[in-house]
């Protein structure tokens, strides 16, 4: 963080007393300048030309700053400018002018084309919902157009071309160094935002210096130590982790289940709007078919606790909502595992049961590895591929494996030949050296 100078704190603190700021919002008006001198430090803007001001301003909207902080570090650094003689254009009024009259003004701080990009960003958000985009697209889209429009300095949409793309996805491998995957989906964001939202083809993307993909290895454990993490664990991360192991799942599809995703005379557990928006089916472990009985049971009488309490239910989806309106007080629609919280829902006015939160499978899952002492950094998508890993070391065919992970790709399960032994039965010989009877 820039310190500010002393000299200028001085005079700064001064005219704080000169306005009659009192001695309680004097340390806030302090913080704000620092903060300012810092963003046109890191950002290489101006701290002496009041254009800075808007992006400052903008800058910390985006930090999710209040209405009333925002107008307290926009007067702030107006009396930074007046303490400087600087005018601020956007202002109609003379330099010097009193703290009176700048807390009747409006508050301006409006970045230019600021309109047009916010109707931008509303656009970005109708396409993806119109394609079934999940949320976590929507909100990768929605920053790296954020990242792009800052690089770009606020420029009027209509005005960007594929050199600004260029631009910016160099300045990510040879300025932030981001990984190769970053830039991928910076670039497949920005490709969205052309499409859809400004209604142009990319064309030709030539001259970009692209981030090196290195080869990555999925962490495998080993099924000791799969055992070891769940025997760990306390219910009902214990169960979510077998069936992320169980079943290959990413966290996500483990924690969207739902009662009727089910099918236990069939012992087949079925998966909708995966990754790419598939389902998919898979064969249930028969070793937990009495933990997953006793979760329905779990179930059950929390539903009915809900139901006696008149809780709305589960969180649906808008589709199934509209056209039946009583879905989510169907035992059949519950989640498998139910957040322990009820949510409360402004808009609506109820509370609603929502699935157990990711981020507490993930604190679980850490805290364990650690009290563990593995040597592996495991996460919860480390047991999807050692799920894969184990299938492939027990003989089952590649493809099998591709089907049951809901890869689109088959490129993308070869990944896990990497991760166990080769168990070629032959010493490997020149073609020059094996007898022809051996090739019939």
């Amino acid at each position: 963080m820039k310190i500010i100078p002393q000299v200028l704190l001085k005079q700064f603190d001064a005219l704080l007393c000169n306005k009659n700021i009192s001695q309680e919002r004097q340390p806030y008006y302090r913080k704000w300048l620092r903060y300012y001198l810092d963003f046109c430090h890191k950002y290489n803007h101006p701290a002496k030309v009041s254009d800075s001001l808007p992006l400052f301003i903008n800058k910390i909207r985006a930090k999710n700053q209040t209405i009333q902080q925002q107008k307290q570090a926009y007067n702030a650094i107006l009396l930074y400018y007046e303490l400087l003689d600087i005018h601020p254009h956007w202002l109609n009024a003379p330099p010097g002018m009193s703290m009176v009259l700048e807390k009747k003004a409006s508050f301006h701080a409006k970045l230019p084309n600021e309109d047009q990009w916010h109707e931008v960003y509303k656009k970005l958000g109708a396409e993806i919902k119109i394609r079934h985009y999940s949320p976590k697209t929507h909100k990768a889209y929605s920053i790296w157009t954020r990242k792009f429009q800052h690089f770009m300095k606020n420029k009027a949409p209509d005005l960007l071309t594929v050199e600004d793309v260029k631009a910016f996805l160099t300045s990510l491998a040879v300025e932030s160094k981001v990984s190769a995957s970053s830039q991928n989906q910076a670039f497949n964001a920005l490709l969205f935002f052309f499409r859809h939202c400004l209604g142009r083809e990319f064309g030709k993307v030539d001259g970009v210096v692209r981030a090196k993909r290195k080869p990555y290895i999925p962490v495998v454990l080993s099924r000791q130590e799969v055992d070891l993490i769940i025997g760990k664990l306390r219910y009902p991360y214990d169960l979510v982790v077998k069936f992320l192991y169980g079943c290959g799942l990413r966290l996500g599809e483990c924690m969207n289940i739902r009662i009727n995703n089910f099918n236990l005379d069939a012992g087949v557990l079925t998966i909708h709007d995966g990754k790419g928006k598939k389902d998919r089916t898979l064969p249930l472990p028969e070793v937990i078919l009495p933990e997953i009985h006793r979760q329905f049971d779990a179930v059950r009488l929390l539903h009915r606790q809900d139901l006696d309490q008149g809780i709305a239910g589960a969180f649906m989806f808008d589709s199934i909502e509209k056209k039946y309106k009583n879905a989510g007080r169907e035992f059949h629609w519950q989640w498998f595992f139910p957040a322990k919280d009820l949510t409360w829902v402004p808009d609506a006015g109820e509370y609603r049961r929502a699935h157990l939160h990711d981020r507490h499978v993930q604190k679980a899952i850490k805290s364990v590895v650690q009290r563990a002492q593995l040597t592996k950094r495991a996460t919860a998508h480390t047991f999807r591929h050692s799920f894969a890993s184990h299938l492939l070391q027990a003989n089952y065919d590649i493809r099998t494996i591709q089907e049951l992970l809901g890869h689109s790709d088959i490129r993308t399960t070869m990944i896990y030949t990497h991760t166990v032994k080769s168990r070629t039965i032959k010493k490997t010989k020149s073609p020059l050296d094996i007898d022809p009877s051996e090739m019939k």
